[in-house]
């Protein structure tokens, strides 16, 4: 590369990623073909519209592609029609709410310091200034049961035309079941966010919202699913002409969602990253991929227990999924901001995050979150959880003693340098 400021970042950044270990649970690792797509020739073709129904001359190839994506994602997910084209996982949930609601129409999602996310109703966002957000949450904190029959008593008051499933940082697993049986009894379409755990859907170890009902399915692509970033949307009924109008039936969402996405919130969809999607898409139809699933939640279960043994207060005091939630207040006297910070020093990157009801602001929160997807794809197994929560530990009961950080953040190096990073 020529420009040397940017090469000399790029470098750095992965000598950083390569020293250290990634526990943010939303990132993780792409493979070599991800990244490869990612930086081909298809960054330079504009491809407004859909497979055969482009603005634009010379689509050959990315008719195919974006029809390749979609297909793989159908099978994947088990859905009628899959939108590859959102470039984040905001747009996304906001395509759905527009496809679907008109301004002040009620949508009931989860509380946020209870695990939402802001796309699911923080004040402030565009969405919660065109839509009524009502919100539910967790019912016992250690087990971290949701309150269904609070939902339901809401559900039938409000007459929400969402009923919203999905989390940014909850560490159990849903009852889908229950969601639907709320949404038939108050007329909703039945929606979820699973950009958090879509790897683990297509890997056949957590339960995919489609076998209990659900209308559809909003997700991110990278995360547990490794691919790049950007979304999808996954809807059940009728696939249709999306260049045409249609009538706002549950039946018709998959065109209402494709009119949506465009013309109605973006214009050219990015070909190169529906490419790097299509590859991470295919690398997660394989065994090999179900096995990486599989060792997340292994890890995860190791170490939730591994840290809860060193007085880590876990939220739900442990994890059905890939990521857990610690409440660093109540178990060190010190905030999340404080812990995230000792903990960059020693090189475990996590997130500050707030716990349900946190009295603390959200930039200076209770808690901090963490996960196993990164990690596993460097290839640590459930061994190797007890050390890292031994230097979690460590690090955090002696944050000011900054000979004994040194000598972590060495050992960190070392072991990590140990795991490459994909190639």
């Amino acid at each position: 590369m020529k420009d040397r400021d940017v090469a000399d970042l790029i470098a750095a950044e992965e000598q950083r990623q390569r020293s250290g270990l990634e526990l943010i649970p939303s990132e993780n690792y792409v493979s070599r073909d991800v990244l490869t797509a990612l930086g081909s020739v298809f960054t330079n073709k504009y491809s407004e519209g859909y497979p055969g129904k482009r603005y634009y001359g010379g689509q050959i190839n990315t008719d195919k592609l974006e029809q390749l994506a979609i297909d793989r994602a159908k099978a994947l997910f088990k859905a009628d029609h899959a939108n590859v084209q959102p470039h984040s996982g905001a747009p996304a949930n906001e395509a759905v709410y527009h496809a679907w609601l008109e301004p002040g129409d009620t949508i009931m999602g989860m509380e946020l310091s209870h695990g939402g996310h802001l796309t699911h109703g923080r004040p402030g966002t565009v969405s919660a200034k065109l839509f009524n957000f009502v919100r539910y949450g967790i019912k016992d904190i250690e087990t971290g049961e949701l309150d269904y029959e609070a939902m339901h008593d809401l559900a039938m008051k409000t007459k929400p035309r969402i009923i919203l499933a999905g989390f940014s940082s909850y560490p159990r697993e849903l009852d889908y079941a229950k969601f639907a049986a709320i949404a038939k009894d108050c007329g909703a379409v039945l929606m979820a966010d699973m950009a958090h755990i879509a790897g683990l859907i297509a890997g056949g170890v957590l339960n995919n919202p489609f076998d209990y009902g659900f209308n559809v399915i909003t997700t991110t692509t990278h995360k547990t699913l490794r691919g790049p970033r950007g979304a999808m949307i996954l809807s059940k009924g009728i696939v249709s002409n999306p260049l045409k109008e249609v009538e706002k039936k549950v039946e018709n969402l998959p065109t209402l969602i494709d009119r949506t996405v465009f013309p109605g919130l973006q214009g050219g969809p990015h070909m190169n990253t529906i490419a790097a999607k299509a590859v991470a898409l295919g690398e997660a139809s394989t065994d090999e991929f179900h096995d990486y699933c599989v060792q997340i939640l292994n890890n995860a279960k190791a170490l939730s227990e591994a840290l809860m043994k060193r007085g880590f207060k876990l939220i739900t005091n442990g994890t059905d999924n890939h990521m857990m939630v610690a409440d660093v207040q109540s178990s060190f006297g010190f905030d999340g901001q404080v812990a995230e910070t000792v903990l960059d020093k020693i090189g475990l990157t996590l997130n500050k995050n707030v716990i349900p009801d946190d009295p603390l602001p959200p930039y200076r929160p209770s808690g901090i979150r963490l996960g196993t997807p990164a990690i596993t794809t460097r290839g640590l197994k459930e061994d190797h959880m007890n050390q890292v929560a031994q230097w979690m530990h460590q690090a955090l009961i002696s944050k000011d003693d900054d000979k004994l950080i040194n000598r972590i953040a060495k050992e960190v190096k070392d072991f990590a340098e140990s795991f490459p990073l994909p190639s």
